[in-house]
């Protein structure tokens, strides 16, 4: 690059294991002349990508301020500023505010997305979060109350009222509250819930219990920092026919079966039967 032509490219490192990144987010590691990252989220062996000479510095310490001037000097000497985050930069990574700053300093800028923590524990337990007739959503959010405001409108007694999969970051200081939340929401105290600390990393745990027993899970196992919950009645669910693969369903590269087309079709006949006669029940 040259002088005025700087770039910043934020990096998906993934949860934890140093081979979850991309092979995009590898190779924009390799091409970098700066390498942003913080050794308290990213395993040190992420580093291995970056080339020799380039410039690395640990940001575990640093305040926003601490970084934009490693920004600046991108833009003013021409350079390419590699700034790796844990999990998905779209997640609860700041990155907004630095994105802003860098397209004021008339720098190019890339995102390279990553494996976020929700989807690496769910591989863990070995669970599917969207199972037909079961759950259809993942919710994605923290427990209000914390070091940053919650929208109006935004909590997990709320989302909770829909009673799907939620997985649920940033909260596990305060599991007690988050139970209590769940279950004043409508989860049923039997609701399967799982646990994950610092998943993909060496000391990674998982621990399977239910929205009851949330709060003595996390205190027995003292899993306060780098945790994750996932919440709902699929993790406890056993799979169920999916139209995807049914034969009687059809897409542009395969044709139906026409005696599965008529048999998924009164299947789910009879199924949207049933949900009406649910919803019509006054009790």
């Amino acid at each position: 690059m040259t002088a005025g032509t700087g770039k910043v490219t934020f990096i998906g490192a993934g949860p934890g294991a140093a081979d979850l990144i991309t092979l995009r987010g590898a190779r924009a590691l390799g091409a970098a002349d700066v390498v942003i990252w913080a050794s308290s989220l990213v395993q040190e062996e992420i580093l291995e990508h970056a080339r020799p000479g380039a410039l690395i510095v640990d940001s575990a310490a640093l305040p926003i301020e601490g970084v934009l001037p490693y920004y600046e000097r991108a833009a003013a000497e021409g350079l390419h500023v590699a700034r790796v985050h844990s999990g998905d930069p779209a997640l609860w990574g700041a990155v907004q505010e630095q994105l802003d700053r860098a397209r004021e300093l008339g720098l190019e800028v890339e995102i390279v997305p990553g494996v976020s923590a929700f989807s690496a524990v769910a591989a863990l337990a070995q669970r599917e979060l969207t199972i037909p007739e079961v759950a259809q959503s993942v919710i994605l959010t923290r427990l209000e109350g914390g070091k940053t405001p919650m929208p109006p409108g935004e909590s997990i007694h709320a989302f909770a009222a829909h009673g799907t999969t939620m997985a649920v970051f940033l909260s596990a200081a305060r599991s007690g509250q988050l139970a209590a939340e769940l279950l004043a929401g409508g989860y049923p105290p039997d609701t399967p819930v799982i646990v994950a600390s610092r998943a993909t990393w060496p000391d990674e745990e998982l621990a399977h219990c239910t929205v009851a027993t949330l709060e003595e899970t996390v205190k027995a196992r003292k899993l306060w920092k780098h945790t994750l919950f996932l919440v709902g009645p699929a993790l406890g669910a056993h799979g169920t026919r999916s139209h995807l693969y049914h034969p009687g369903h059809f897409h542009g590269h395969r044709r139906a079966d026409r005696t599965a087309r008529a048999a998924l079709r009164d299947a789910d006949a009879q199924r949207g039967a049933a949900r009406q006669a649910i919803a019509s029940d006054p009790k």
